[in-house]
């Protein structure tokens, strides 16, 4: 099979074409992105979407988060670096979105490695209902657990040691559907191959480069470009979210794929640079050419 039919076929919910028209309106909306980020990610969020299209605003202050939320388009909440004010400023700008029916994403950066971060995580989820939880599997199967837990319903094991992954992240597509059923959300579990799910359907993509896993707030920066496609359409249709991820993980990794691809790339350093480039050169015909759903 080709890669073009790959992509075109091979999952009923999405498809290139459809991929390349929410791309097209991205880069014709620019929506603003408010984003409570990390310190190690801002730069390169920031950067990868304007590269891609959108605006960013790095608006974390407790004293002005919820005027911020009502001016955004998404929300983006990151949990890397967490402290108590941050924290504060997390649940007052969630719980503005939630208010305004905007579309809210959150990475639960770290989720299983500590008691504050899973406890930070799993108050965000249950309190205020996020549209789309983006993680790594052990991120995600730490933070079902946890979930599950609180919800007096049974789990699979989530052992998550630090903020990187130790498991598949078809080890974690389970726990992945449990948790957007209990939470009633779409939940996507990135890795070798990406899923994305609302706990009944699937979409797999299988863009992107190993160079990912050697940029630090590669991660963090998908998980943004995932929350200005989401609120491209109604955060209340599972369809258009569903669509919506699979799109910005394939751009995404294609980008990566792109930036690899150029001989001035040596490294990740390069490759980083490189892949900003990217984004702008991706067509309908790349899409066509390079998107990969199952």
């Amino acid at each position: 099979m080709s890669q073009s039919t790959q992509s075109s076929g091979g999952n009923k919910l999405v498809s290139s074409d459809q991929c390349a028209s929410l791309l097209q309106k991205l880069r014709s909306d620019c929506p603003l992105v408010q984003c409570i980020t990390n310190y190690v990610s801002m730069d390169i969020m920031a950067n990868t979407l304007l590269a891609i299209g959108a605006s960013p605003a790095m608006v974390h202050a407790e004293e002005e988060v919820e005027e911020f939320v009502s001016l955004a388009s998404p929300l983006l909440i990151n949990i890397g670096t967490l402290s108590t004010p941050w924290i504060t400023s997390m649940h007052k700008a969630a719980a503005k979105a939630q208010e305004l029916g905007k579309p809210w994403v959150l990475d639960p950066v770290g989720a299983g490695a500590t008691s504050l971060r899973t406890k930070t995580a799993t108050d965000l989820v249950l309190s205020y209902k996020p549209t789309v939880i983006r993680g790594n599997p052990s991120e995600i199967m730490a933070l079902a657990e946890s979930i599950c837990k609180e919800l007096d319903v049974q789990a699979s094991d989530g052992a998550q040691k630090g903020v990187d992954s130790s498991h598949s992240s078809d080890h974690a597509l389970a726990p992945a559907k449990a948790l957007a059923i209990k939470c009633h959300c779409v939940v996507v579990v990135t890795g070798k191959d990406d899923f994305v799910t609302d706990g009944c359907s699937v979409i797999t993509v299988s863009n992107g480069h190993r160079v990912l896993t050697k940029i630090t707030a590669a991660g963090c920066a998908l998980t943004a470009v995932l929350a200005a496609f989401v609120c491209l359409g109604d955060p209340t249709d599972v369809t258009h979210v569903m669509k919506s991820c699979a799109c910005a993980l394939s751009v995404f990794g294609i980008a990566a794929e792109l930036a690899v691809k150029d001989p001035a790339v040596k490294g990740p350093g390069s490759a980083r640079l490189h892949m900003l480039d990217a984004y702008s050169s991706i067509s309908i015909e790349t899409l066509s050419q390079l998107a990969k759903f199952s």
